[in-house]
């Protein structure tokens, strides 16, 4: 997950290949809690690592149900509708598949065996309405108390054990503002269904019923039926228990499907399909009826067990005009889907957007405006015109993981004809994390750019400058892929010592570098390389290395072979470079090229503090003396000399820390974005 304050996406162009959609939120939360509440030790597979997941499986750990990884499992032990524990303080985060069942869970069983439990949220958890749900509790025999605003969380709810449930009359709840409430009492009143059935009856019509058949679907696999009369009445039987199935997977998330539905539709042209594995047509959510949707604006879906395959089918779009409310969450992706089609699409029966993470129509209206979209928003619908003049835009996205990856969809505008392609910023990316932790590097697996619109940061320098250290900093703080120059050649001197090629033969080094097998990584220390799948980040440091790089660097064979591995990092959503010749020969258009002008006595000062540091012992002198040799032979080659861009910006570091010389290069690079 990019922990970043904003994301730049360039221009994309294309998409193909396959993405591995991580479990469905909702059924994983409610999984969850049906395994805490159950009899017996529950195996839950494929479950979603989200900070919605992370909320609910802390509650319940302070609730006393066991807990313990095993690989890729969870191992879920129940409390067998029992608390364990009488007192506690939840927070929730902005979860309301968190909030609402176990308010409803927790308000019942305080009621019944004692309590007294607090649940909170972050500020915006406490602006979500639960007033319906706490109006339908309270007529049962809860106590609840509102700690802050009256219907809205934080909550306080408690009781004395030996308490009696009024459940002989059928529990009202409204059912047109958020189907949360009557999955909350579904998940959590066949706990106190002893004595007798239980019925609960909604009021006004029914919203988002997909979610309820999933909340239905999964109380029967955890052992309770539930009889329904239409969407208005539903009956638990008395006795009802809950008892694990032994083993549940989670299936993948059909609203994060939805993303990349809609990609396929817009961007998998001229190739091959994008595939999308963990969700397919045996999926019992109700979100998968996106790809009806997405249908008829024009993509082509085939589909099995588990899986979609999507093409690019009519284009331009068609726009269309669908009442979403069986599809509230996933019809967010129509509303970007519009700006890629032939006339206006209009979107119905979202009132909920309003009661969401964020004021969806809204903050969908002003996002969608920014990029060049007209639009027209109303109490419970959108309507979305496409640009007629595309915009750079910088999207904010509320804290609303959908917002950030709906709007990343804004980014393939080339394709709309935008010209050039316009690119966008997505601040903060991180929100992502609440259901899809990994969105944006899944995007970046299968999408595509033109590598001269993919932005690119070079950082140059001598040997010992801090370049590397640098460069790796940027690019941590910009999201950018990295490219370390310096360790292609170190790799491929050590190669050469390997396989005992001689370090002047021009040819035999040449070959070498361009078989070069290489892989970089990222570990808590630093950068990791990895040459023929064996880590080399250590030796690629020993200064023997840094001697051998700088003998095949001259070499014409050797960079010439390198220059297109170089060239192939150039990658969305961007890339910082560093190197000698970065910015000089192998990215000459590159929007901001640093040269780095620290002394050879500032260096050589460096160099023996981080060689001792390690326990090896060092000459300053003699340290200073081999930069100053390196930095002469560098600077004199025939090929591709260690000098400076002609329009490189140069930062003397002898006196910079490297906080400061990050903010200064970072500081630059935000006087060239077109935000």
């Amino acid at each position: 997950m990019y922990d970043i304050p904003h994301l730049d996406l360039p221009p994309l162009i294309g998409a193909s290949g396959t993405v591995r959609l991580p479990g469905s939120k909702s059924i994983s939360n409610r999984v969850l809690l049906l395994a805490g509440l159950a009899r017996g030790t529950t195996e839950v597979h494929d479950l979603l690592d989200s900070d919605d997941t992370k909320v609910m499986l802390a509650a319940l750990a302070q609730l006393g149900c066991g807990l313990e990884r095993a690989g890729a499992v969870l191992r879920v032990t129940g409390i067998a509708g029992r608390l364990a524990v009488h007192e506690a303080t939840l927070f929730l985060g902005n979860a309301g598949t968190a909030m609402r069942p176990l308010a409803a869970t927790l308000a019942l069983l305080a009621a019944t065996q004692g309590g007294r439990f607090e649940l909170s949220g972050v500020a915006r958890m406490h602006e979500r309405p639960i007033g319906d749900l706490v109006d339908a509790l309270r007529p049962l025999g809860c106590r609840i108390d509102e700690l802050g605003q009256p219907g809205y969380p934080p909550l306080r709810l408690s009781g004395a054990a030996g308490g009696r449930l009024a459940t002989e009359r059928p529990i009202r709840v409204r059912g047109d503002v958020s189907s949360q409430f009557l999955t909350a009492l579904l998940l959590a009143l066949p706990l106190v269904a002893q004595e007798r059935d239980i019925v609960i009856e909604v009021d006004g019509e029914l919203i988002s019923k997909p979610y309820i058949e999933i909340t239905l679907n999964l109380l029967q696999r955890f052992g309770v039926a539930v009889a329904r009369a239409g969407w208005q009445r539903f009956t638990i039987a008395r006795g009802a228990t809950y008892a694990s199935p032994g083993a549940i997977h989670i299936e993948g998330d059909a609203s994060s499907a939805s993303y990349f539905v809609a990609l396929g539709a817009i961007a998998a042209h001229g190739g091959a399909p994008l595939r999308i594995e963990g969700v397919g047509s045996d999926s019992i959510q109700g979100d998968i009826r996106f790809v009806d949707a997405a249908q008829a604006m024009g993509a082509q879906v085939r589909s099995g067990a588990g899986w979609l395959e999507v093409h690019r089918g009519r284009w331009p779009l068609q726009g269309i005009a669908l009442d979403c409310n069986h599809i509230p969450d996933a019809a967010m992706t129509l509303a970007v889907m519009a700006l890629y089609a032939e006339g206006p699409t209009r979107l119905s029966g979202i009132a909920s957007w309003r009661v969401k993470e964020t004021d969806r129509i809204s903050a969908m209206a002003a996002e969608l405006r920014k990029v060049g979209a007209g639009v027209v928003e109303g109490p419970d619908f959108i309507e979305v015109t496409p640009p007629a003049q595309w915009q750079a835009a910088t999207i904010r996205t509320y804290d609303d993981h959908r917002m950030a990856m709906c709007l990343s969809l804004a980014a393939f505008n080339p394709l709309a004809g935008a010209a050039p392609g316009r690119p966008l910023r997505i601040l903060d990316p991180r929100c992502v994390g609440k259901t899809f932790p990994d969105y944006f590097e899944a995007l970046f697996g299968v999408a595509s750019a033109d590598p001269p619109a993919v932005p690119v940061l070079t950082i140059d320098g001598p040997t010992a400058s801090g370049k590397g250290t640098l460069a790796a900093a940027v690019a941590d703080k910009l999201g950018y892929h990295l490219l370390d120059s310096g360790a292609l050649y170190r790799a491929t001197g050590l190669a050469s010592r390997w396989d005992g090629v001689a370090p002047d033969d021009e040819a035999g080094l040449g070959r070498l570098a361009g078989l070069l097998d290489l892989r970089f990584g990222h570990g808590p220390d630093g950068s990791r390389t990895w040459l023929r799948g064996r880590e080399v980040s250590a030796e690629l440091r020993t200064e023997e290395a840094g001697l051998l790089a700088s003998r095949v660097s001259a070499l014409p064979a050797v960079r010439k072979a390198l220059e297109d591995l170089q060239l192939a990092f150039r990658r969305a959503p961007g890339l910082v470079a560093d190197g000698r010749d970065m910015g000089s020969v192998i990215f000459p258009a590159a929007e901001l090229k640093v040269f780095l002008t620290a002394s050879a006595a500032t260096r050589a000062e460096r160099r023996h503090k981080q060689l001792i540091s390690n326990g090896i012992s060092a000459n300053i002198d003699d340290l200073r003396a081999d930069l100053e040799a390196r930095d002469a032979r560098d600077a004199n080659r025939s090929v591709s000399p260690c000098r400076p861009a002609g329009d490189a910006l140069l930062l003397d570091n002898s006196d910079l820390g490297i906080e400061e010389s990050v903010q200064q290069v970072l500081a630059w690079w935000e006087q060239r974005r077109p935000f």
